[in-house]
């Protein structure tokens, strides 16, 4: 018994001995503080850029949502069918120019490659057939090509109903509401329809300038504020107020980016609201 208390006090005592060699003598190194190494600095590559490709990108509509896009620093590409157009401006010389025809899918489809949206504004008038082709024909096949590469979101710029107008074209607004359900088809959680009446703004044909806005921005002030005469029966639709080209522009490329923008339907009025939004 005599012996095993005294192996017990041995062992206690060595222990003690132990910590005490361990904890440093000086009082000075026990109120130090913990010394804590620089972290060294790691460099993260930002992300890229969005990518996005804007149809009918030489157009009226479409060289103005070129221009926001460009200015919100995304970057843009477009398709024309001889490649880069003769434009003289210089935000042209920023947009990757693809050459293809949309009317012919496979002359597209690596135009796609990257994209994380896409927004169409192209359209057209003539006789019905061809407007059906032009307003819905190549939407559709954009539409279908976009969600074949796994495009995020699609924006149509589409066009609002017009009563009887919609009976005079009747191929383009049948174009235009086909390419909408396709739309809303493929891309149930981001497609974005906008439909817009007139448009209004500065719009360039060839090296002449033509201020639509003269017409466009005193009507757009007036039917703005109009909205329950567009509910009467016949005439009602043709009281649907214009909206400036830059507003389509930024709400375009607002819904094309911003994942949180709700898919649908957006009329002129919403287009406007949208447009004041920061």
């Amino acid at each position: 018994m005599r012996s095993a208390v005294a192996r017990l006090i041995r062992s206690s005592s060595a222990e003690t001995s132990r910590l005490s060699n361990a904890t440093p003598s000086d009082p000075k190194n026990i109120e130090e503080p913990f010394k804590v190494e620089e972290a060294e600095t790691v460099k993260v590559t930002p992300p890229s850029p969005d990518k996005l490709l804007v149809l009918g990108g030489s157009g009226f509509v479409g060289s103005h949502i070129c221009k926001e896009a460009l200015d919100r620093g995304f970057v843009v590409s477009s398709i024309n069918r001889s490649g880069k157009p003769s434009i003289s401006e210089s935000w042209s010389d920023k947009v990757i120019w693809n050459q293809g025809n949309l009317l012919e899918p496979a002359s597209f489809k690596d135009a796609m490659d990257d994209v994380s949206a896409v927004i169409s504004c192209v359209g057209g008038f003539g006789s019905n057939d061809f407007m059906y082709k032009i307003n819905g024909t190549a939407n559709i096949n954009a539409i279908r090509a976009a969600a074949e590469k796994g495009v995020k979101r699609f924006v149509y710029v589409s066009a609002a109903d017009f009563g009887l107008v919609n009976y005079l074209l009747k191929g383009y607004y049948e174009g235009k509401r086909a390419a909408e359900a396709e739309l809303l088809s493929k891309f149930t959680y981001g497609g974005v329809i906008l439909r817009p009446g007139f448009i209004h703004g500065t719009r360039q044909v060839g090296s002449v300038k033509i201020p639509l806005g003269l017409v466009g921005a005193p009507m757009q002030m007036v039917l703005q504020n109009a909205k329950p005469l567009a509910r009467l029966p016949l005439v009602g639709p043709l009281l649907t107020p214009p909206v400036s080209v830059t507003s389509v522009a930024k709400v375009a490329v607002r819904a094309a980016t911003d994942p949180v923008f709700p898919p649908g339907i957006v009329d002129v009025h919403g287009i406007m609201r949208y447009s004041e939004q920061n």
